[in-house]
């Protein structure tokens, strides 16, 4: 129920989710609205986080660090968390 009324969510940016996300996080945080719209719009803020979280996932899987040998040529790359 919650996901298809937050559909919208998916097509967000990373940039534009999180600039909502603080807006939510602010107006809960001052107190400002009724249960009823406090409720709604913590579930937004739920799906947005999900979504922020899906996309630093996925830029994180894209980055790489690049190798290089003794004498500071590139020999290729590794994922950048690999210990």
């Amino acid at each position: 129920m919650a996901e298809t009324a937050h559909d919208d969510v998916k097509s967000l940016s990373f940039e534009a989710a999180l600039e909502q996300l603080e807006g939510i996080v602010q107006k809960l945080e001052s107190g400002r609205a009724p249960l009823a719209e406090s409720i709604a719009i913590y579930e937004r803020g739920e799906a947005l986080k999900a979504h922020c979280e899906m996309l630093l996932r996925t830029a994180e899987a894209r980055i790489e660090k690049i190798t290089l040998s003794r004498d500071g040529r590139a020999t290729g790359t590794e994922p950048l968390d690999s210990i």
